[in-house]
């Protein structure tokens, strides 16, 4: 099944309870955050929780992710020491500018799978583009390595970087579409950035909708709040569910008599319309809430 990313939700690595409790809250992937979030005197201190979560904690099917500090800071290096052999799902990689960013990191990791006797290649990673120099060689980035599921746009770096600040997204406009056109061309995920204002639900929505209809997979979140409204957002609604199914079942009936043309209401069924219909089906389907309580 299609594996979902419509909500990373940050959770701060040196928060013991929201770490312990983060799968509650429903978010398709949990990202633990040594980096930004985690002041410099507390960051062996929460490297150390989030090993021991990712180590002792059942978060059921949840994507895990961990956000490490960039390499040049001297600290990244520590985390993929402790993470990599914690066997999160994905690591992050921030301020990454360039293939070779992603490239050393993957030399890293690989390394450390050997030593630690992980299958190599299990560990999945994703890079987040946060400067112009980044959005300039997106596609690049994108297509360096099997291990990226995805790339990601990191907004509060990249607005300083321009020397602006976020407004309406305007402002991001060209660094949301590199991003996407470079995932879509790699074929991994694109996620978008935060919305910083937990307390402008309104903003957020329009914020979501654009970026679903621009075609990114989904959203990086700061508060659990914005989860499920993201959720509804991203989901196909039941008239676009049912028009899907209804063109799905044309292609089944013409396949069993045996025609290679299928139509819909008059209308012929071309192969992208063929292929947005399994997409909204398999997003339907992949989106239906657990029927079983996930928990430590």
């Amino acid at each position: 099944m299609r594996r979902l990313r419509r909500s990373m939700l940050f959770v701060p690595g040196n928060n013991p309870g929201m770490i312990r409790d983060a799968y509650i809250y429903g978010s398709d992937s949990i990202m633990f955050d040594l980096e930004d979030s985690v002041s410099i005197h507390e960051k062996d201190a929460a490297r150390f929780l989030v090993y021991n979560a990712l180590t002792t904690i059942d978060y059921g099917d949840k994507e895990l992710v961990v956000r490490i500090n960039d390499l040049g800071s001297g600290l990244g290096l520590a985390d993929l020491e402790a993470i990599v052999r914690a066997r999160p799902d994905v690591i992050r990689l921030p301020k990454t500018d360039s293939a070779e960013d992603v490239l050393q990191c993957e030399r890293e990791i690989a390394r450390i799978e050997r030593e630690a006797g992980i299958p190599l290649g299990q560990t999945g990673m994703m890079a987040a583009i946060e400067t112009a120099n980044g959005v300039l060689h997106a596609y690049e980035i994108a297509t360096s390595s099997k291990r990226l599921i995805g790339i990601a746009l990191g907004a509060e770096d990249y607005v300083t970087d321009l020397k602006t600040v976020r407004s309406d997204g305007t402002e991001l406009f060209f660094a949301r579409n590199m991003i996407l056109n470079a995932a879509r061309a790699a074929q991994i995920d694109a996620v978008d950035t935060v919305f910083s204002d937990v307390n402008d639900e309104e903003g957020f929505l329009a914020e979501a909708r654009l970026i679903k209809q621009l075609g990114f997979n989904g959203k990086s979140v700061l508060n659990p709040r914005q989860i499920a409204p993201l959720h509804a957002v991203f989901m196909p609604s039941e008239k676009d569910l049912a028009k899907a199914r209804a063109v799905v079942e044309a292609l089944e009936e013409a396949k069993q008599r045996g025609s290679g043309v299928a139509s819909l209401n008059g209308k012929m069924i071309d192969k992208p319309v063929a292929m947005r219909a399994q997409y909204l089906i398999e997003l339907a389907e992949a989106g239906k809430p657990a029927t079983m309580g996930e928990g430590v």
